[in-house]
Parts: structure tokens; sequence; C-alpha cells
């Protein structure tokens, strides 16, 4: 197994000086619009200048939040593992309501068991983790990203981070001009 830390990097885009780290869950409608920017933020910011850095927030009322970020770190850690696992979370962002319950609590998903979200996620994907998802290890990447998110105040997804400090006023919602004058606001 990798080491903790370059477990982490298929989370990146760019390669810039600055950092804005966006904490995601999977599930969440807020975090899929936020993901779904990221590349165009690249295009407009020069990823020359910025590094974007998926975070994984877990939330526990969207059900299934664990076991998804779980899946989407056994992909990180196969190979390919980088274009693995922004498969699946392209996937799950694309269907995410797949993966969630009708107002947190019912619905068609309360006899959806973890196989079957594994099998799921395959389906929509084309990446079966089933074998990785079994990976002791993953649990020390998990509590890695609970515990940073901890460190840092962050207790909402989508959170924005720009070089170490919360962003407050950044918002899925925004658009990408809107994101790069915040960001500039932290950076100067």
């Amino acid at each position: 197994m990798k080491s903790e830390h370059s477990c982490l990097a298929p989370f990146e885009w760019g390669n810039g000086k600055h950092t804005l780290e966006m904490f995601l869950e999977p599930t969440c409608p807020y975090s899929a619009k936020a993901f779904n920017k990221i590349d165009a933020l690249l295009a407009q910011a020069n990823e020359n200048q910025l590094k974007i850095i998926v975070r994984f927030q877990s939330q526990p009322w969207h059900l299934f939040s664990g076991i998804i970020i779980r899946a989407i770190l056994a992909a990180s850690i196969m190979d390919d593992g980088r274009n693995k696992a922004i498969s699946v979370m392209k996937a799950i962002f694309a269907h995410r309501e797949e993966f969630e319950f009708v107002d947190h609590c019912c619905g068609p998903n309360m006899a959806t068991t973890p196989k079957e979200i594994i099998k799921r996620i395959f389906d929509l994907s084309g990446c079966n983790v089933s074998d990785a998802f079994q990976n002791k290890d993953l649990q020390n990447q998990i509590k890695w990203h609970a515990k940073y998110s901890r460190q840092n105040g962050i207790h909402v997804s989508p959170t924005f981070m720009v070089d170490g400090v919360v962003a407050q006023k950044m918002s899925s919602g925004d658009d990408i001009d809107e994101w790069l004058s915040e960001i500039e606001c932290y950076i100067r």
C-alpha cells in the first residue's frame, strides 16, 4: 500500500503555488456543484497559479457517506488510481440521488446493502472497487480526512479553504468569477 500522503495525490488538480482545498461529501448536491466546477476554475485561474485538492467531509445525515468515501479511496489505491477515483467521483456526483435517502431517513435505499452500493458504483463508473474496498489500510485514510477536517474547523460540505484559511464567503452557488475574486482576497 502506498503511504498515506501519496494516496491523497489522486485528489489534486493543478500545480500552482496557491491551494484551494474543497471539503466535499460525495452525495451532497452542493458538493456536486462545487466538484463540477474544478476544471473550469483551473482553466480560468491558470493551473500554474492554483492547486485544487478535494478532501472528504463525511456527514452522518448522508447515510451512505462512509461507504461511498471508502469506495472512492479504494479506487485511488488501484492501478491507475487517479483516473479510477475521478471516474468514481464523477459517477457518484452525477447520480447522487441513487445513493441518497428521501429526507435522509426513508425511501428506496432503506434495504440497500454496502455490497449493493459497491455494485452500483461499478455499474455507473466501470470501476470495480470491491476487492480494494476491503483493504484494511483504507481506514487510516478515512481517519486522516476526518481528523484534517476537524483540525481546520470544517463541519459541513462544501467548505473551501485557501492557503490554509477557511473562505467563509465561498459557496457552491457562486460562479467561477466570484470564486476567483474570493480566492484573490486570500492570496494577496
